[in-house]
């Protein structure tokens, strides 16, 4: 079958309202004034992987579930704006959508609406196959319905990559998607022992990569069983918020990935692209390309 997509996107589609907040933990009081407003944009996990990998000239194709709301509106419009392919299977419950606080430093508080999905939520057996099997990999997301997809995924002999998040190495939600897939990444703020989370998801699973990001202190790399320290990237501008980060990290390590660089390289590239995002406000959507991540990437290696 031909491969016309680089990569499939499942999931993770939806809105956040981005509300700048003086400080977090943000202190009780009975009300705020933010000056710099309450603007709601497309962008949750799967749609900033997608922005990424589609800037970085990879084709790209999203699949979630979306409603029929002005937050799907929103999400279609990024799409169409971007020119990234993107399949929407009609929810009625509306689409998925989140509030963001982000502090002065660039830290955030998410809140997600988890009402927006129903139990028995299923992507059609047909158009997952079809997508699949036209992809040369494909990324889940941890969004319901993602993990019902997974048996599906690994019958069409797709490659499969997740990114648990700030999984606490414990909640068994996560645990196919961590087993599945043969690149994982997860971030390091809800580990107690980050090193030995990995090396159980390489032991348990199939992962052959497992990356756990440490924002401002870089990532970890544990690749043929060695486990490296990859440093941060200097960022290109002031820093604004991290939201986006984790998202952009894995979208050049999957694009190093599939132009056939080794673990290390691809790291470096989530490394340079988590960076790039930091400097992005919340409000906008933006990646880096990959003229100048590479352009980066050559400069850091010269300096090294």
């Amino acid at each position: 079958m031909s491969r016309d997509i680089d990569v499939l996107v499942l999931g993770g589609a939806g809105v956040d309202t981005i509300v700048h907040v003086p400080e977090l933990p943000l202190p009780y009081a009975d009300s705020y004034l933010i000056d710099s407003g309450v603007r709601t944009r497309a962008g949750q996990t799967g749609d900033f992987v997608a922005l990424g990998l589609s800037t970085l000239g990879l084709r790209t194709h999203h699949l979630d579930f979306l409603g029929d709301d002005p937050e799907g509106d929103l999400v279609r419009a990024l799409h169409q704006d971007r020119g990234i392919a993107l399949t929407a299977v009609p929810q009625p419950a509306g689409t998925k959508r989140a509030v963001n606080l982000v502090g002065p430093d660039g830290r955030r508080l998410s809140l997600y609406d988890t009402s927006r999905a129903h139990p028995d939520d299923r992507f059609p057996d047909d158009t997952l196959r079809t997508l699949a099997g036209a992809s040369r990999h494909a990324h889940v997301s941890v969004t319901h319905p993602c993990a019902d997809a997974l048996p599906t995924l690994r019958e069409t002999g797709v490659s499969l990559s997740t990114d648990l998040h700030n999984w606490d190495g414990d909640n068994p939600y996560h645990e196919p998607f961590a087993h599945t897939a043969d690149v994982v990444f997860l971030s390091t703020a809800a580990l107690a022992d980050p090193e030995r989370t990995m090396r159980h998801v390489a032991e348990r699973g199939r992962a052959e990569v497992v990356v756990a990001t440490a924002g401002a202190e870089g990532a970890y790399l544990l690749a043929d069983g060695a486990l490296t320290h990859v440093p941060p990237a200097e960022p290109p501008a002031p820093v604004v918020d991290s939201n986006g980060a984790g998202d952009a990290f894995a979208a050049a390590f999957l694009y190093g990935r599939l132009t056939g660089e080794p673990p290390h390289r691809c790291a470096e590239y989530g490394a340079i692209a988590g960076a790039y995002a930091c400097t992005v406000g919340s409000t906008e959507a933006d990646a880096i390309g990959a003229a100048e991540l590479l352009a980066r990437a050559a400069r850091g290696s010269r300096t090294a």
